[in-house]
């Protein structure tokens, strides 16, 4: 008789493993393991640290990966979640398509974290085809997570710097959720002293609360600091397995503001340089499922 593997909640985390930075895999892992969910990674590449360094040594695993996951299907791994973030190339987002269609059960939830760019721009990896390519992606996804650029890239929509209208915001939200995605939360939107991430459900979205003028719902949090490495990984680790947990996502985006928050005022505190990420390890233990 097979043993069956299947019996705790598991993730799937699609995205590169860097050793020193505290990003990616290696962000999302300890965070989703603390929430009682298992955590099994498929790297997409490794490095050594991140690219906000001046050196930094780089594997590409694209050629693995198909490989890595045919063995978890001979183990008949089921995942009640799968999350992918940051793709290097129009392969890897064919190859975590495959996944998608191979991996997805009735049960499964697919959280997209479209890791595209940032500050109005793509990365300077992401051509007009792997744009188009994400755009394939993102219709795959139960939850999206992008921030306003990455937002505006999906949706075709022009980027500005300041001053983003709600009806703006509730327009790309919309753009967004009709390309699959049931759920959306924009996020990094300045206001003020406020970061704001946007939440929008789509089986909502005609179901407004008595006084509400628009659909879906701000969360906002004072601004600290600036950005540093790592935040959006563990922000959609958390939405990720809260998600799996059967957590209502407003909640969820609350508490993975909140959160990411936390980490980044103690990291403040402890004068980490902004390439060294958050030290989320020093608060991980006030983050419940």
């Amino acid at each position: 008789m097979r043993p069956d593997h299947n019996h705790q909640k598991k993730i799937a985390v699609i995205n590169d493993f860097t050793g020193f930075g505290r990003c990616s895999i290696a962000a999302a892992l300890p965070v989703i393991s603390a929430m009682k969910i298992q955590c099994c990674p498929l790297p997409t590449s490794i490095f050594s640290n991140h690219t906000g360094f001046e050196s930094f040594f780089f594997e590409d695993y694209t050629s693995r990966m198909q490989r890595y996951a045919d063995e978890w299907k001979k183990l008949d791994l089921t995942f009640r979640g799968i999350c992918s973030g940051f793709l290097g190339s129009k392969e890897q987002i064919e190859i975590v398509i495959r996944f998608f269609q191979e991996f997805r059960t009735e049960d499964t939830i697919i959280i997209v974290d479209p890791v595209m760019g940032d500050y109005g721009k793509p990365y300077p990896t992401y051509t007009a085809q792997m744009c188009t390519e994400m755009k394939r992606l993102v219709t795959y996804a139960d939850i999206l997570t992008p921030n306003l650029t990455e937002a505006c890239i999906l949706t075709d929509t022009p980027y500005h710097e300041e001053h983003w209208r709600m009806k703006e915001i509730i327009a790309l939200a919309e753009k967004l959720c009709a390309m699959g995605p049931a759920k959306v939360v924009i996020t990094g939107i300045v206001q003020g002293d406020f970061i704001a991430n946007y939440c929008y459900e789509k089986e909502r979205s005609d179901n407004l609360d008595q006084g509400q003028k628009f659909p879906g719902k701000i969360r906002r949090t004072h601004k600290v600091g600036t950005q540093r490495s790592g935040t959006g990984d563990i922000f959609a680790a958390i939405i990720a397995a809260d998600a799996v947990n059967g957590v209502n996502f407003q909640d969820s985006v609350r508490k993975a503001s909140l959160f990411v928050k936390r980490c980044i005022e103690k990291s403040i505190e402890m004068d980490l340089p902004l390439t060294d990420g958050v030290c989320f390890e020093e608060v991980l233990h006030t983050l419940k499922a």
